[in-house]
């Protein structure tokens, strides 16, 4: 019975047309991107669609529990490669499928198997397009896999290693989803060299915010990601991390995370302000991730002695509150901004260093010759 039931179930995942084997595959893997994705206008949608799967791909090589780092190393190329149409998907597909273990969710599992048809969808893409995924994927599975070579157990050495961990899973796809805007809108490109740069720190931004409320997750699989600098700056060493702890020194440091979060979201906004107000699809896609970041960045500040990332994680409430406040203001720079002070009123300031940003690339507006 279960059998055939699998059977069946596999056959009909098989037979759903490209964008609605792309939308189950999402809502399986990721909800939030499963939310947010469809206000995207057509033309990005399926591109975007394509690519956050293309990274669950590396994701879920990496996260491999029994694969050692020689494996994950040797899949990741290999994928770089299948995407770049270099190497065969249905190669790649056949060796690792069989080695996923229990842990690794069952859509994560399909994902896998179905690697020949989502790169399929990849290759019929436009030429830049597919290009900016390429891109991406490379990047950051080859950044991935270095990171895995390392004892992560009691943190990063300082943050310009964390600054290069969240460039890798996260500030690359920043990099590609412009790139994706640039190529579906004149309007937006016109903004490219700043965008560009604002959108890796749109990624780092929620990333850290991730890192932060994982950190209790990520321990108990004995990993840390903080930066050891930071903590060490305060008085606190990481190797003594350990849950329920009540160290005052610990959580300065980890305020200090979350004002360097807290600016680099502000350039999440910054690069949300630079998509034309009519463009209202990107700019919730925007918005809905930095809203939910921002109200997490709230919750763990609130609450820095949290043992378990059940604590900090916003409710739905929270996310019908962020999709209704987006819609309201989205074509109002003037509102989202209020927005944005009023919901990090409380917070850390923001790290001045990172919010310098933006002034380090001339805009089109800046280059021209002033009369």
């Amino acid at each position: 019975m279960n059998g055939n039931r699998s059977q069946n179930s596999t056959a009909e995942l098989d037979s759903l047309p490209d964008d609605e084997l792309q939308a189950h595959l999402l809502e399986g893997v990721s909800r939030t991107f499963a939310l947010t994705i469809p206000q995207l206008p057509e033309g990005l949608a399926k591109p975007v669609s394509n690519a956050y799967l293309l990274c669950r791909i590396v994701d879920t090589i990496e996260d491999e529990v029994s694969l050692d780092s020689v494996q994950k190393r040797e899949f990741c190329r290999q994928f770089i490669a299948v995407v770049a149409g270099e190497e065969l998907p249905e190669k790649l597909s056949q060796a690792l499928f069989p080695l996923l273990s229990e842990q690794t969710i069952p859509l994560e599992h399909e994902l896998i198997r179905l690697i020949p048809r989502v790169v399929a969808i990849t290759h019929g893409l436009d030429v830049q397009q597919r290009e900016a995924l390429s891109q991406c994927v490379a990047i950051m599975g080859k950044g991935m896999a270095e990171f895995q070579d390392r004892d992560l157990r009691h943190g990063l050495v300082d943050m310009k290693q964390m600054d290069s961990y969240c460039y890798h899973v996260a500030g690359v796809v920043g990099e590609m989803l412009t790139r994706l805007f640039c190529h579906y809108s004149p309007e937006i490109a016109v903004h490219q060299e700043l965008m560009v740069k604002l959108g890796v720190s749109f990624g780092q931004g929620l990333q850290m915010t991730n890192i932060l409320k994982d950190i209790w997750d990520d321990h108990s699989r004995g990993v840390c990601w903080l930066p050891g600098n930071v903590f060490a700056a305060k008085g606190f060493d990481l190797a003594d991390l350990q849950p329920g702890h009540n160290n005052p020194k610990f959580a300065a440091g980890f305020q200090q995370l979350i004002g360097i979060a807290h600016a680099h979201l502000r350039n999440a906004l910054e690069y949300t302000l630079l998509i034309p107000a009519y463009e209202t699809g990107i700019r919730e896609f925007c918005l809905w991730a930095l809203g939910m970041a921002m109200l997490t960045l709230r919750k763990i500040n609130a609450h820095l002695y949290f043992s378990d990332s059940k604590q900090v994680k916003i409710s739905r409430r929270s996310v019908k509150a962020v999709i209704a406040g987006s819609r309201l203001a989205r074509r109002s720079d003037i509102l989202l901004k209020t927005l944005f002070y009023l919901i990090g009123r409380g917070l850390p300031a923001p790290e001045r260093q990172v919010l310098a940003l933006a002034a380090t690339v001339t805009t089109p507006e800046q280059s021209k010759p002033k009369f």
